[in-house]
């Protein structure tokens, strides 16, 4: 479903997706098109993209046809969400420690929503950290 959501081509794309955009929440999935991880996560993101088309905007953008993000946001991960609004980084409290992106596969798309969805009501407010409706951390699975 990767070919149905806009691809940013160049660093140039991501830095102007991110600037002109006023009002919603810039979604940008980095990561490679052929990656399964990838593929799950941008199934959930085409999936979603129509329902919160009114308070954020979805780009993909592959990593290794546009290095220049790879070090400053420390991209070394198959697959990463990352949150912007405003150009400003939007970090999430996933129950992690990493709050500065979603480096896993996400598959449930009423949860991705939610978190999107939280992400644009705390930006709005001028936070820059929120936190997740769901804790993802692993101390209850053990």
């Amino acid at each position: 479903m990767a070919f149905f959501l806009p691809h940013l081509t160049n660093g140039w794309q991501v830095d102007q997706a991110i600037l002109s955009e006023e009002d919603r929440v810039v979604v940008i999935r980095f990561g490679h098109d052929w990656d399964r991880e990838c593929m799950i996560t941008d199934e959930t993101l085409y999936s979603i993209a129509d329902k919160v088309k009114n308070f954020a905007v979805i780009y993909l953008v592959d990593t290794t046809e546009v290095p220049d993000f790879n070090k400053m946001y420390e991209l070394y991960d198959n697959c990463t969400i990352m949150f912007f609004f405003r150009n400003k980084h939007i970090m999430v409290d996933l129950g992690t420690g990493n709050n500065n992106k979603i480096n896993w596969a996400v598959s449930d798309k009423q949860e991705l929503i939610d978190l999107i969805e939280v992400v644009y009501r705390g930006a709005r407010k001028g936070r820059g950290l929120v936190v997740s409706p769901k804790d993802y951390s692993t101390k209850y699975k053990y």
